[in-house]
């Protein structure tokens, strides 16, 4: 009986993990609500709502760089971003903050600041 046991703890404990990891990757992601990743050449969301005051952060999931501008000069651009790598802003007024790639210009993505 205690091989039995032994033998379901072993079939079973991967499973366990998994989940355990899950929910650890899902506290993190919900941890930091004005997040736009990049990915698949574009923004995810492409239109976030904000309040004022809110700092925004990009992570590039991609493997090219990419550098995120606005489009009427209205935050700092980023430097290009690697493979993981972020760019933070804080958005202090309300508006409508419309940006892109400069190094893919069809990668668009728009800030709602209430």
């Amino acid at each position: 009986m205690n091989r039995l046991a032994c033998v379901m703890c072993l079939l079973l404990a991967p499973g366990v993990w998994a989940v355990a990891g899950a929910a650890t990757a899902g506290h993190a992601a919900a941890a930091q609500p004005n997040r736009i990743e990049i990915r698949n050449f574009m923004f995810m969301p492409k239109t976030l709502t904000v309040p004022a005051g809110a700092t925004v952060t990009w992570v590039n999931r991609d493997e090219e760089p990419h550098i995120v501008v606005s489009a009427n000069g209205q935050f700092a651009p980023s430097k290009a971003l690697d493979s993981n790598d972020s760019y933070t802003t804080t958005f202090g007024k309300p508006g409508t903050y419309v940006y892109y790639c400069t190094v893919h210009p069809f990668m668009t993505g728009t800030v709602i600041v209430k």
